[in-house]
């Protein structure tokens, strides 16, 4: 609030005031319309219709490059104003970087040439690191220096996707995507250690908060970036022992903050307990591809899902549900309805990563229910919030 200039502030229409509020909105609003197309077609339902590439290759990019990435842009975005003390993106340039996300979403969908699609759908989040890098360089502010460069490998493994589309290259496409993938598990592991421990103490009343291990802190972002590499070149679909020992460290090394930031009172409040068992997923979906590496698992993919679904997924409505609140000037307390959206994805979690394997198609469509009364539950709550001008009468 002390950065902005109330009177210019306040004449933007509320939506546009942050960029938490149009991304949170879109990205949320998308999720449900994502998961009910792709269950759609894979039940035969949507005739003849082919986005870019196929229903496939659509639902390996749009879950983490529509819906993930639009999160994360609202999230960066609405936090750099707060750790570099300078107003954030609003109004105009706002509307049109949110405009821009919004054409690659639908020119994919409407099978837009190639041509035309690529570099509209790599145009994100490029623009979307550039505007980090510059409002982090103003203020010289070196420890989020590697959140750029998380976005511009997310940036680099979105054209190698990309590539492999324009080449029809299904195995380019795979080791692209989960590179992408574990780029956002080393987000997540950056951004989630920090406020996770923070919220904790906060939410608890704590007097004194868990102090991060910086050493442990810094191995984490380097193993994660290791585990991206393996996937893009290809390495990591191939099982093999010796690669076990980075997914194991990776896991086990988040299980050790897990077990640090634990305090039996996270289950008494929503919007901790939520954050925990998101982290928690992303434990499991590493542990879970050390013991494929190592041959005591037949398939990397409920691993994968684990963390798209019940780590990226999990964390991303939890987050959003709390940052919403705050930046809205509202308590922190969530609608009466949200324990159970935060229950649900959880469980549509284990019904992707654990009963898909015994009852196939009934575990799909009970894990695409819960997604779906999840993030409607969500759309349904917020988009008022996110729609409207905070009820304190300030900006933001």
């Amino acid at each position: 609030m002390q950065v902005l200039d109330r009177r210019t502030a306040l004449q933007i229409p509320p939506v546009w005031r942050l960029g938490f509020r149009p991304f949170f909105l879109a990205g949320s609003g998308f999720a449900v319309l994502a998961i009910g197309l792709w269950i759609g077609a894979l039940n035969g339902l949507l005739g003849t219709w082919q986005p870019a590439g196929g229903w496939l290759a659509w639902h390996r990019h749009e879950l983490l490059f529509g819906f993930g990435v639009a999160i994360i842009a609202g999230f960066l975005l609405t936090a750099v104003q707060n750790w570099t003390g300078q107003p954030g993106l609003s109004g105009k340039p706002l509307m049109a970087l949110a405009g821009l996300w919004l054409a690659a979403r639908l020119g994919w969908l409407a099978n837009l040439p190639l041509p035309l699609l690529l570099p509209l759908e790599a145009a994100f989040l490029f623009s979307l690191a550039a505007l980090m890098a510059q409002q982090l360089w103003r203020v010289r502010q070196q420890s989020n220096y590697p959140i750029v460069a998380v976005l511009l490998l997310m940036a680099a493994a979105n054209c190698l996707l990309l590539y492999g589309l324009a080449t029809a290259n299904e195995m380019l496409q795979r080791q692209a995507a989960y590179a992408a993938l574990w780029l956002v598990a080393t987000l997540m592991g950056l951004i989630g250690g920090r406020v996770i421990p923070f919220f904790t103490q906060r939410g608890l009343r704590r007097v004194e908060g868990v102090k991060a291990w910086v050493w442990l802190d810094k191995s984490l972002l380097a193993c994660g970036l290791l585990l991206a590499v393996l996937f893009a070149s290809g390495l990591g679909l191939q099982p093999n022992p010796w690669l076990a020992l980075p997914f194991a460290a990776f896991g086990l090394g988040h299980l050790v903050r897990l077990v640090r930031w634990h305090d039996s009172g996270i289950w008494r409040v929503d919007l901790l307990w939520s954050l925990h068992l998101a982290f928690a997923w992303m434990v499991i979906s590493a542990l879970g591809l050390a013991l494929w590496q190592l041959g005591l698992l037949s398939s990397p993919s409920q691993s994968l899902h684990a963390l798209a679904v019940g780590g990226m997924s999990g964390l991303i409505l939890a987050m959003i549900a709390r940052v919403s609140l705050g930046h809205t000037g509202r308590d922190l307390k969530t609608p009466k309805a949200m324990p159970w959206a935060f229950a649900l994805l959880n469980a549509g979690a284990a019904a992707r990563v654990l009963l898909v394997g015994v009852w196939p198609q009934a575990a799909l469509w009970l894990a695409a229910a819960c997604w779906l009364l999840a993030f409607g539950l969500f759309v349904w709550h917020y988009a008022p919030l996110l729609m409207q001008a905070r009820p304190d009468g300030h900006p933001g």
